[in-house]
């Protein structure tokens, strides 16, 4: 079996917080891969927005197909709408969450740490517009270690966990 690299990104979408977007020590995964251009009128001239999606492989996070204790380090992005219209630029871009949304973000945590290795770190990024993150973080029984405000509103978390 060929290694796998040292990081996992398991909800890539865009690859928005990524500096280098084709990072070799990161392996990409998203639900979907597709070019979908949207309305955006905040963008451009036309009005348009266009957004790739571009994962290294397509698979779900609610059941990620590596082996246990495969990454040193994984970064844990879910969508956090659980409203938005069909065309808004922030769904499409980041997804929805569904009815079940506590269920999905409880399973995705416990896939994110079944791959994670002993000692291996978590990054998740949360924003809390529509859902406070009080909320997500009882979606698991792992304790975080520290975390991080920002965003014009100080609404996006940005929280660490090791696993031990």
């Amino acid at each position: 079996m060929t290694q796998l690299p040292l990081i996992l990104d398991p909800c890539c979408g865009p690859k928005g917080m990524w500096f280098d977007t084709k990072d070799s020590r990161c392996l990409f995964g998203d639900i979907r891969s597709e070019t979908i251009t949207v309305t955006d009128r905040t963008h451009k001239q036309d009005g348009t927005r266009t957004i790739q999606i571009t994962p290294d492989c397509i698979f779900d996070y609610r059941n990620i197909p590596f082996p246990d204790e495969s990454f040193w380090h994984v970064v844990f992005d879910p969508p956090h709408l659980v409203r938005a219209g069909n065309k808004s630029w922030l769904a499409n871009k980041y997804g929805v969450l569904g009815l079940d949304w506590k269920d999905d973000l409880r399973r995705g945590f416990e896939q994110c740490f079944r791959v994670l290795k002993t000692n291996g770190t978590l990054v998740f990024k949360w924003n809390e517009t529509q859902i406070p993150v009080r909320e997500v973080l009882g979606c698991t029984d792992r304790k975080p270690l520290y975390g991080h405000r920002s965003g014009k509103h100080s609404k996006t978390h940005w929280i660490v966990f090791m696993k031990d």
